[in-house]
């Protein structure tokens, strides 16, 4: 059980994926204006990365891996993360118009989000067993929601502040997020030490 708290409390602090490993740095630049959709977003990642982890390595273990087809990980990962994020966009368009055009182009974005894929890819590499995969994937789903929602909230707060002209736009946000990134590398070493 302590083993699987640290994997979740890493997930989302230590080894957050978009502010440590920078992984999914598209959507939490271009989603992260506006807290509902950030939201959403999140959510809706959650969801893909529970559900490919789930998919995926049931995949790896009992069909690539007992067959010598390792080397089709990549591709077959990628068709099972476009075939979910289909689901999601169906599933939203159908029930929340309004997030699904929010959401616009991001939403599909899912498919090439690197984090997603890194989750599955990551899960197999570390070793873990399906229910450390599945906590692994929804620590790092938690995290992308931390991260998004933590960082809506400072775009926010500089949209209402005066930023000289050649700072406004993308380098004022990229300066943001690199500060924002800074704060998590306090959490390194903390979640290990409190369970030794």
């Amino acid at each position: 059980m302590t083993k699987l708290v640290i994997i979740l409390l890493s997930a989302v602090f230590v080894n957050n994926y978009v502010l440590s490993r920078f992984l999914g740095i598209c959507p939490f630049l271009g989603v992260s204006k506006k807290l509902d959709s950030a939201t959403g977003m999140s959510i809706a990642v959650i969801f893909v990365m529970l559900m490919s982890t789930a998919v995926t390595y049931p995949i790896q273990k009992y069909l690539l891996e007992p067959n010598d087809l390792g080397y089709l990980q990549t591709i077959v990962f990628i068709l099972v993360i476009a075939a979910l994020v289909q689901l999601v966009e169906i599933v939203l368009k159908k029930y929340a118009p309004s997030l699904h055009k929010s959401l616009g182009v991001y939403l599909p974005l899912i498919t090439t989000n690197c984090a997603v894929l890194g989750v599955t890819i990551l899960n197999i590499d570390e070793g873990y067993t399906f229910i450390e995969a599945m906590v692994n994937a929804l620590g790092s789903g938690l995290g992308f929601f931390l991260a998004m929602v933590m960082f809506s909230g400072v775009r926010s707060a500089i949209e209402g502040n005066d930023v000289p002209e050649n700072f406004r736009g993308l380098p004022i946000t990229l300066i943001a997020a690199a500060i924002t990134s800074l704060s998590f590398l306090g959490f390194g070493g903390v979640v290990e030490n409190l369970f030794s």
